[in-house]
């Protein structure tokens, strides 16, 4: 069996923004992407389907809901506007006769000093400045000259944009709020190489996805010719590029895992569990129930993508998905976590 991953074929348009391909910013990107991020690997099989946006519209032409490809390119980019990070992912329909660049898993990771913190109202105020626990200042920021009268430093952070913020900790922090309209819950990552290399991101409150300007164009003028687009490709073996948010349900999936959950089967009745992101970038699980199952759209037919429609278990503090994949949930076991309310 091929290794593999399933995709759904529908390419969103974004403002591109080139950054650094240094492995900082690979660690940087996936920190501000969260621990539910999961993206392919080069030369991974993968399936596309259609998602949301294109499932409200009744196709003009034969295109499946799944679609079998290939990963070519991966490429980690973060929004101007918003700061959001989103991967642009090359795919081909049939690589059997096309050489991919391999990737050397056993290749030399420096070690990546980092921590997390969620904004409070004194860290967002108009005159305050950033506060870091000293655990953390210890194991990510240069070591203070204790002899100095007034030991001070000048810290020059980078971000995923690749510009310098400096003085970042005091008399910079306030610019840097305000150019970044952070808020309390939002999160800030900072990062440091062995070489001494400082990276900071962002990663924004879960109330305010959505609501921050984002630089991605509208697919409503063009849903059409997205169809259109990958179907061409698609039926003469071209490359492709598809625009994965990573807070978005997964469209881009391991086939092996898509395979999995496809032999895996819920029924109605079957009890589940999924995995969150908490406020504070770490992990939890909740628990529900399988109500339903049904296509997401009569349009596309034996499309499992947000094929299962459920009910939750408990309490929690943001909105869960009414309809998932059953990909993104695990059949429950007596050893599953239990979900923590909040």
């Amino acid at each position: 069996m091929e290794s593999g991953n399933v995709v759904n074929a529908q390419p969103e348009l974004s403002g591109i923004i080139d950054g650094s391909k240094s492995y900082m910013y690979e660690q940087l990107w996936k920190l501000c992407a969260g621990p539910l991020c999961d993206i392919p690997k080069l030369e991974e099989k993968v399936e596309a389907s259609t998602r949301e946006e294109l499932n409200e519209l009744q196709p003009n032409c034969d295109l499946p809901s799944k679609l079998q490809c290939r990963v070519i390119a991966i490429h980690l980019k973060v929004e101007n506007n918003s700061d959001e990070t989103y991967v642009e992912i090359t795919l081909m329909s049939d690589t059997t006769q096309v050489v991919i660049p391999t990737q050397n898993e056993n290749q030399f990771r420096p070690l990546v000093n980092f921590f997390t913190k969620v904004l409070t109202a004194s860290d967002t105020s108009a005159h305050g400045e950033f506060s870091v626990p000293s655990k953390h200042a210890i194991e990510c920021l240069p070591l203070l000259d204790m002899s100095q009268p007034i030991p001070t430093q000048e810290l020059i952070a980078i971000d995923l944009h690749g510009i310098p913020r400096r003085h970042l900790l005091t008399t910079g922090w306030n610019a840097f709020t305000i150019s970044k309209k952070l808020v309390v819950g939002d999160v800030i990552v900072f990062a440091r190489g062995e070489t001494g290399e400082l990276r900071v991101g962002i990663r924004r409150a879960r109330r305010q996805q959505g609501n921050i300007p984002s630089s991605i164009v509208s697919i409503k003028s063009m849903r059409h010719g997205v169809i259109a687009s990958t179907k061409h490709a698609f039926d003469n073996q071209c490359m492709f590029i598809v625009v994965y948010k990573t807070k978005s349900s997964q469209y881009i999936v391991s086939y092996e895992k898509f395979l999995d959950s496809v032999n895996n089967k819920f029924n109605v009745g079957s009890k589940f569990t999924m995995r969150f992101e908490d406020d504070d970038l770490s992990e939890t699980r909740y628990f529900g129930t399988i109500i339903g199952i049904s296509d997401f759209s009569p349009h596309w037919k034996c499309s499992e993508w947000c094929s299962l429609e459920v009910q939750w278990d408990g309490f929690a503090s943001f909105p869960r998905p009414k309809k998932v994949s059953p990909w993104d949930i695990e059949h429950l076991t007596s050893s599953s976590n239990v979900p923590r309310s909040t």
